[in-house]
């Protein structure tokens, strides 16, 4: 018990001093997360949209896919990842792998899906008021979606806050490609991960305190929103 107490009082020294090693890896951390989230919604907030707004063949397929997609194995994508980065692989003359731009990508592919099949389900619950008026005034393809996704923008917004929160928590898919790389590619969970089988309890504790208040963070913001959409829909 007094190791744990003492871990715990070390841990929030660290955080309290802005430890140089706490503060790279965590800023690290929230570079990928956020860059990726970023690359995820691009494509996955409009390729939702499109499925749940326009017609076309294959439409039910591919909405099945995407929910199938969901579901993806964090180190199956990060294998995948590792395969197209590594030098026997298509994408090997970039020289991304074990950088946190293989990071990036590898958490981007993860996150896409996701984002797309809740904001696929977001805008079709949405078209169930909007479909007529839309067909009225005769909206082209473009202007559907581009529509359908400002209606819904408090609702899409709770979408890529959750996609952050698990991008942030992540640890499988990083650490396939990342290699988990002291001042290169250590994010906090392959950081936890790592000095926790060391022992150092202090450091572990300290990442593992701000990840859950990242968490509780982004859980406020994604209520918050919530009731901000439900206030708007009157």
């Amino acid at each position: 018990m007094h190791d744990v107490s003492e871990a715990f009082s070390t841990a929030l020294r660290l955080i309290t001093s802005l430890d140089a090693d706490l503060l790279e890896i965590v800023g690290l951390s929230l570079r990928v997360s956020l860059t990726a989230v970023l690359l995820a919604a691009l494509v996955g907030l409009p390729l939702g949209a499109a499925v749940a707004a326009l017609r076309f063949p294959g439409r039910r397929v591919a909405a099945v896919a995407l929910n199938a997609l969901m579901g993806l194995p964090p180190v199956v994508v990060g294998l995948i990842v590792y395969l197209m980065l590594s030098r026997s692989g298509p994408l090997g003359v970039l020289g991304l792998l074990f950088t946190p731009a293989a990071m990036v990508i590898a958490q981007a592919v993860l996150l896409t899906p996701l984002i797309a099949a809740l904001a696929r389900q977001t805008v079709e619950d949405l078209l169930v008021d909007y479909d007529d008026t839309l067909r009225v005034f005769g909206a082209g393809a473009l202007h559907t979606v581009g529509t359908l996704l400002a209606e819904a923008r408090f609702s899409l917004a709770t979408t890529v806050l959750a996609a952050f929160g698990r991008a942030a928590a992540e640890v499988g898919a990083v650490m396939v490609v990342g290699g988990n790389i002291e001042h290169v590619t250590r994010v906090m969970t392959t950081a936890i991960a790592l000095e926790t089988s060391k022992g150092n309890l202090a450091l572990a504790l300290g990442l593992g305190v701000i990840l859950m208040a990242l968490s509780l963070a982004v859980n406020a913001t994604v209520t918050t929103l919530r009731h901000a959409a439900d206030r708007a829909r009157g």
